[in-house]
């Protein structure tokens, strides 16, 4: 079996990363012709090209494989240097700090729970790096191989990978008082809701249109959107009358309580099942990671 060059391994996924090979030589420490020098070392002892030059690179599927042996590499090392620490826990932690552990997260949780449970480890200064993507999405950060697990609506775990059930997130449609009061005086309806705008988190998002699906039982449903990318810079664009928003009820709740949001279907909510998946390996940081996730989810969601 081939045995890899740490560095190059290092400089691929710091290509991925970075998104380039100018900025993956300002991570390195090294010119951008060393990082392509690396590059080329590594696609010619595997024999395969490990990085499409598209916009924005991307690796190849034998990149893919190259970038998660790299990744659990990183794992490994975090898990020594973890070991390390509680042997002689006056020693300085050598994990550097480019070699970060990510996983990929969905916007609304990173907005209500997961930043708590994520907490203790932060503070033993885990170099974590959380991606955010619609929920579901973030399984294609994980089947690439450039996240080590993710918190998803995919029920089935990944190949190489284990599956913890989260619960259930439940999604509200809400305004301000005002915007309600002036457009949707008697909440949203069948006949009405084509009258507003509606909040998106980006195309891909198409939690507005499940949610006003489900409530009246219709098969198509066609909203106008407004796009705002952020959890919490959609709750400013509610509170500040701009369009309805289907928002999480975690965040939604104070301000329905303190008059300044109203609950357009009283009643109805959209739930949406949530997953954590990750690398099946024997990693005490990654089952520190995962105990972490799922003793927040328990909390904060319907089971």
């Amino acid at each position: 079996m081939s045995t890899y060059d740490p560095a190059a391994l290092e400089c691929l996924a710091a290509i991925v990363e970075e998104g380039g090979f100018e900025r993956a030589a300002q991570r390195l420490n090294v010119t951008q012709s060393a990082v392509s020098q690396r590059l080329r070392a590594l696609e010619a002892q595997v024999g395969s090209v490990l990085i499409v030059r598209s916009r924005p690179l991307r690796p190849t599927s034998a990149g893919q494989l190259l970038l998660k042996h790299t990744k659990q590499m990183r794992l490994l090392r975090a898990d020594l240097e973890r070991d390390l620490q509680e042997l002689a826990p006056s020693a300085p932690g050598s994990t550097r700090e480019d070699e970060r552990i990510s996983i990929a997260i969905n916007a609304d949780s990173i907005a209500t729970w997961a930043m708590g449970a994520l907490h203790e480890l932060v503070r033993q200064r885990l170099p974590l790096e959380i991606i955010a993507d619609d929920q579901d999405f973030t399984q294609e950060w994980l089947r690439s191989g450039q996240v080590l697990g993710c918190v998803t609506t995919l029920k089935q775990a990944l190949r190489g990978c284990k599956m913890v059930p989260l619960g259930a997130m439940h999604y509200m449609a809400v305004a301000s008082a005002e915007f309600g009061q002036k457009h949707l005086p008697h909440g949203l309806t069948p006949h009405n809701f084509r009258d507003v705008s509606f909040l998106s988190f980006n195309r891909k998002d198409d939690m507005a249109v499940e949610f006003v699906a489900r409530a009246f039982g219709l098969k198509r449903v066609a909203l106008n959107h407004l796009f705002v990318p952020g959890t919490e810079a959609q709750m400013r664009a509610v509170a500040a009358g701009w369009a309805v928003g289907v928002v999480p009820e975690l965040m939604a709740r104070a301000a329905i309580a303190d008059g300044s949001m109203v609950d357009l279907a009283p009643g109805r909510t959209l739930p949406v099942q949530l997953y954590w998946h990750c690398w099946n390996l024997e990693s005490e940081l990654l089952d520190a990671l995962s105990a972490a996730l799922t003793g927040a989810a328990a909390v904060a969601l319907v089971a």
